[in-house]
């Protein structure tokens, strides 16, 4: 189980498969560096960010899904330690931003979905819905994307959003964390953070 935790009783958890930029993405949101290890997998343990005179965190969990040279049962284990995670912190979790990579996110999850599995990425959005923390999509590296509205209808359509997408602006936010380009994340979490009554953490996504 997921240790050391800090008493907050107001967070922001990112979730999403290996390799989508949820590092960077923290980095952007909180100012400070943080660091990854040389391989995906390496990180067993959750990154928080807290403020000593706050009652507020964001919170990076490892990534899940396939993890090229690492073991199945290590994955499981913390796919098994993310999912504790959210159930027993799900009454102060504001927000789930569940965290994808806009250019291979489509091509994954029909991938699983031929395979008759249930592709990670819906799976935890539908978790985060089943706990009780409504879920927001980041779909990461729009940089890399040649038609963007076309790929974030195909993500909507796939996680069960009716098209297109600009109805879900809510919910859905395209980003590029490298480039620093959060606005539309930033404004989805102030639009959550003022439906929970907590105004005063405005600041932090100013």
């Amino acid at each position: 189980m997921f240790e050391d935790r800090p008493d907050r009783d107001a967070e922001v958890v990112l979730v999403g498969r290996s390799n989508v930029g949820k590092s960077t993405l923290m980095r952007q949101l909180t100012g400070h560096d943080f660091s990854t290890g040389g391989k995906p997998g390496v990180t067993r343990q959750p990154n928080h960010f807290d403020w000593a005179s706050e009652s507020f965190m964001f919170t990076d969990l490892p990534g899940f899904g396939f993890m090229s040279g690492v073991e199945e049962e290590h994955r499981e284990a913390i796919k098994t330690n993310i999912v504790r995670y959210l159930e027993e912190n799900a009454d102060s979790i504001l927000a789930g931003v569940v965290v994808m990579d806009g250019k291979a996110a489509v091509d994954i999850i029909d991938r699983h979905a031929e395979r008759g599995n249930i592709p990670h990425d819906v799976e935890m959005f539908g978790f985060l819905e089943d706990v009780g923390v409504e879920p927001i999509v980041a779909v990461n590296k729009t940089d890399k994307i040649d038609d963007l509205d076309e790929r974030l209808d195909e993500i909507c359509d796939r996680l069960g959003l009716y098209p297109p997408w600009q109805q879900w602006s809510d919910r859905i936010a395209p980003i590029c964390a490298k480039r620093g380009d959060i606005e539309a994340l930033e404004e989805c979490l102030r639009t959550r953070f003022h439906e929970h009554n907590r105004d005063d953490l405005l600041k932090f996504v100013a």
